[in-house]
């Protein structure tokens, strides 16, 4: 299984993606999410730790719109 390369279309914070499963994702940070991305930056900046905020919902609309064109694949789909 390799990983894919996936940009958030709302803040082009690029993350690499595996999806294991069609409910499981694992998403590696490539970018300083806590300077980029719109939903975690503020949290990051009140004082949360970055790797604690559970997701964002643009990179997840990204990452699902390239499940659906095929730009990733899933390793084992149900």
């Amino acid at each position: 299984m390799s990983a894919h390369p996936v940009d958030c279309r709302t803040c082009g914070t690029r993350v690499l993606v595996e999806k294991i499963t069609p409910p499981h994702t694992s998403v590696q940070w490539t970018t300083d999410a806590a300077a980029a991305c719109g939903e975690i930056a503020p949290r990051a900046a009140a004082g949360e730790h970055p790797a604690r905020v559970p997701h964002c919902t643009a990179l997840r609309a990204s990452i699902d719109r390239a499940v659906a064109e095929g730009r990733v694949t899933i390793a084992f789909p149900e």
